[in-house]
C-alpha cells in the first residue's frame, strides 16, 4: 500500500473518531443549563425606604392684613432674620390716629366730669350732715317746748314756732338726702361713661396698633409678595385678607416626604433617617421620623382620598415628616429633599442575592418530584408544605418562593422564608444555611430553570455581547 493511501485512511479514521466524540459530548450536554452560583453567607442587612419631598419648618405663620389701608413702609426684606416683636411693615394710620386722639379727649372730658360729680357729691354729703345736725337740735328744742307748754310756762306762739322749726329741719334732711342720691347717680353715670370711653379708646388704640405689623415669632422672612404703596384689605367672613408675608422659624426644620403606600406599613415614629438637600450637595443630615400621615394622598392631584368621590386605581402616597437634628443655617423652606429612612436592621444574618429568588408553582414541584423519584434514586425535591385538603387545580397553581441549591450537577429547588430586604440582598430565615451553594444567574436561566435540572456551573465573567443578548 502506498504511503498516501495510508495517510488518507488515517485522516478518515481521525475524522470519524472526532465526529463520534463530538456527538457524544453533545448528547451528554443535552438539557444541561449553564448557570452562575454563589455561596450563602452571613452579613449585616439594613432596609431603607427612600422618599422625596421638601424642606418645611415646624413653625411658620402667614401674615395677613388686619385693616384697610395703604402700605407706607416695608421694614424687612426676604431672607431677613427677625425676632418676636420686631416691626415688619407699616400701614397708613391717619384716621386711626385721629380716632385715638378724639377718644383720648373724650376720656379727659369724662374724667373731668367725674371729678366735678365727686365734688358735688361730697358737698351734698356735707350738707346732709349739717341738715341732720339742725334736725337733731330742732327736735330737742321742740321736745322741751312740749313740756314747757304743757306746764304753762311758754305761750302757744312760742310752742308753734318750735314745732315749725322742727318740721322745717325734717324737710331739709329729706331734701339733702334726695340731693345726695341724685348726685351719686350722676357720679355713677359719669363713671359708667368713663368705662365706656375706656373701652372705645382700647378699641381705637387696637385698630391703630394693627397698622404696625410686628413679628409674632422668631424666624426669617421666607416670602414677601407685597410692595410699598399697595392697598390691603382685611378678611371678610369666608374671604381671606390680603396676604403680606410668610415668617418661618427655622430652628426646628423638617423634611416632609411622600412615602409610597407599599412602604408606609414599615414606617414607625422614631426611626432614624438620613436627609439630603438638593441645594446643599455633598452633605447628609441626621434626623428621625416624628409624624406619619394617616390619610392616603393621590399622587397626581395631591388630594386626600376622602376629598374625591370617584374610585380609581391611581398610585397613593402618605406624608411622613422627618425632623432634622442639626439643620444648616442657610436652609430655606421649599428646598427639595430626599429622606432615607432605616426601617429595619439585622446583624450577622443569613442573606442571599435578591436575584437568586425564584417562584415555582406547586404543580411544577410535584411533577419534578415524581420525575426525580422515577429517575435516579438520589433525586429529591423539597416542598414548602403539603397541599391543602381538597387540593385541585387551584392548589397546583399556588406559587412557592425558593432558591435553587446546587447538589452535585443538579439544581434542587428549596422553598425559603425571607425577612428584611437590603439594597441587593435579602434575609433568609429558613430554607438555606451559610455555606450552601445556590444558583444566582443568569436571569434567563433562573426564569426557565426546572427543579432537578442538570446544570453546569460557569462563574467566569460573561462577555458584553452575551450580557446584551441575555
Amino acid at each position: 500500500m502506498k504511503t498516501w493511501h495510508k495517510v488518507a485512511i488515517g485522516i478518515g479514521a481521525a475524522a470519524v473518531l472526532g465526529g463520534i466524540v463530538l456527538v457524544s459530548v453533545q448528547q451528554a450536554n443535552k438539557g444541561v443549563v449553564t448557570v452562575q452560583t454563589a455561596k450563602v453567607g452571613t452579613q449585616d442587612l439594613t432596609t431603607i425606604v427612600t422618599a422625596s419631598g421638601e424642606v418645611k419648618p415646624t413653625t411658620y405663620t402667614n401674615v395677613t392684613a388686619q385693616g384697610f389701608g395703604k402700605i407706607v413702609e416695608i421694614v424687612v426684606k426676604e431672607g431677613d432674620h427677625v425676632k418676636k416683636g420686631d416691626v415688619l411693615l407699616l400701614q397708613e394710620n391717619v384716621q386711626q390716629n385721629a380716632d385715638v386722639n378724639a377718644q383720648v379727649a373724650a376720656m379727659n372730658s369724662t374724667e373731668a366730669g367725674i371729678a366735678s360729680a365727686e365734688a358735688s357729691y361730697k358737698s351734698a354729703q356735707a350738707d346732709l350732715l349739717q341738715r341732720q345736725a339742725d334736725h337733731e337740735r330742732a327736735e330737742l328744742d321742740w321736745e322741751r317746748g312740749q313740756g314747757l307748754y304743757k306746764d304753762g310756762l311758754i305761750p302757744k306762739q312760742d310752742y308753734d314756732g318750735r314745732k315749725a322749726t322742727y318740721d322745717s329741719a325734717v324737710a331739709a334732711v329729706e331734701s339733702a338726702k334726695s340731693r345726695v342720691l341724685q348726685l351719686k347717680a350722676e357720679l355713677d353715670r359719669s363713671r359708667s361713661l368713663l368705662t365706656q370711653n375706656q373701652a372705645l379708646l382700647l378699641r381705637t388704640r387696637d385698630v391703630l396698633h394693627k397698622t404696625t405689623y410686628r413679628s409674632p415669632i422668631n424666624g426669617i422672612v421666607s416670602y414677601l409678595p407685597v410692595r410699598e404703596g399697595e392697598y390691603v384689605v382685611p378678611g371678610i367672613q369666608n374671604a381671606n385678607g390680603s396676604f403680606l408675608m410668610t415668617l418661618s422659624d427655622m430652628s426646628v426644620v423638617t423634611s416632609e416626604v411622600m412615602v409610597d403606600e407599599t412602604d408606609i406599613v414599615n414606617i414607625r415614629n422614631g426611626q432614624p433617617a438620613e436627609v439630603t438637600i438638593d441645594a446643599i450637595p455633598g452633605k447628609v443630615f441626621k434626623g428621625s421620623v416624628t409624624e406619619i400621615g394617616s390619610q392616603a394622598i393621590l399622587r397626581s392631584s395631591g388630594l386626600a382620598t376622602t376629598q374625591t368621590t370617584t374610585g380609581n386605581q391611581e398610585a397613593r402616597d402618605f406624608k411622613v415628616v422627618v425632623t432634622l437634628e442639626n439643620p444648616p443655617e442657610n436652609v430655606r423652606p421649599g428646598l427639595s429633599s430626599t429622606a432615607k429612612i432605616k426601617t429595619a436592621e439585622r446583624k450577622n444574618t443569613v442573606a442571599i442575592p435578591i436575584q437568586a429568588l425564584a417562584v415555582r408553582t406547586r404543580g411544577d414541584l410535584e411533577e419534578a418530584a415524581k420525575q426525580a423519584k422515577g429517575g435516579s434514586a438520589g433525586g429529591s425535591v423539597t416542598l414548602a408544605a403539603p397541599a391543602p385538603a381538597g387540593s385541585g387545580s387551584d392548589a397546583k397553581k399556588e406559587e412557592i418562593q425558593g432558591v435553587f441549591i446546587v447538589r452535585g450537577n443538579k439544581a434542587t429547588f428549596t422553598p425559603v422564608e425571607t425577612g428584611i430586604t437590603g439594597v441587593t440582598n435579602i434575609e433568609v430565615k429558613k430554607g438555606v444555611k451559610a455555606g450552601d451553594e445556590i444558583v444566582t444567574g443568569s436571569y434567563k436561566a433562573l426564569r426557565t430553570l426546572k427543579p432537578e435540572a442538570a446544570i453546569k456551573v460557569d462563574n467566569s465573567a460573561p462577555k458584553k455581547i452575551e450580557e446584551q443578548s441575555s
